[in-house]
């Protein structure tokens, strides 16, 4: 049976994601600074700013053949009034997580189906003025993305990101409180019409780490119903 490690797996996105790999058969082990019981998923204490932690649990697994990198952490920041707490926060979960739990899972991963899936977002790939961390700590984690794809290739192993755009989770319900927005005015700038779900992240998630996109490596695939083909 093939193992997954979710950091961040037990809310939202991650939640989803670590549910459709379940479903595919693989056992599933979902990270979380709060590993509470979720429907029987199997959880474990993982705080990704945490590196001897990181390094602790990944280099407890027996077996790991697909890392999806999650966990992630979003906050306004005024460029007026310096936040160094947040900024340090938003970098070390986004950005820094991820090179850890990448960098410990590489000595386990398989070559020839090791996968490692990181979750970007579209902001990865443009600006928002009140984001400068998350910002940065997106765009970071698609530099890191392909970094690692050249890193790994010939061993057979990918590493691919996936860059949401506005997903119906909790953390962008608390992002249009900060807007003065709700759901059906994202959905309004969204040439579907509509705000993706997470199980629509997962699929793309299951996809990547599976054996069909073993030609795929060192690419940030968005899932934003058309966002980014706006001019």
């Amino acid at each position: 049976m093939r193992v997954a490690l979710v950091t961040g797996g037990t809310t939202g996105i991650g939640l989803a994601i670590a549910r459709r790999l379940t479903a595919l058969g693989m056992r599933v082990i979902a990270g979380s600074r709060r590993p509470e019981l979720v429907d029987g998923l199997e959880t474990v204490a993982l705080d990704v700013t945490d590196l001897s932690q990181v390094r602790q649990v990944i280099g407890g697994l027996a077996r790991l053949d697909v890392l999806v990198n999650n966990a992630g952490l979003a906050g306004a920041l005024s460029w007026d009034v310096p936040d160094d707490a947040l900024w340090q926060a938003v970098l070390g979960t986004n950005l820094t997580g991820t090179w850890a739990c990448s960098q410990a899972a590489l000595g386990k991963l398989p070559d020839g189906s090791g996968r490692i899936v990181n979750i970007a977002s579209t902001l990865g790939l443009r600006g928002a003025a009140d984001q400068p961390a998350y910002c940065a700590a997106k765009h970071g984690v698609i530099g890191l993305t392909r970094s690692l794809a050249l890193a790994v290739a010939a061993r057979g192993i990918t590493a691919n990101a996936v860059c949401p755009g506005w997903v119906a989770t909790d953390m962008a319900r608390q992002r249009w409180v900060e807007l003065g927005m709700d759901e059906a005015a994202a959905a309004a700038g969204i040439p579907a019409g509509r705000v993706n779900t997470p199980e629509e992240v997962a699929e793309v998630v299951a996809f990547l780490a599976g054996p069909a996109a073993a030609g795929i490596n060192g690419h940030a695939l968005p899932v934003d119903g058309g966002g980014l083909a706006l001019p």
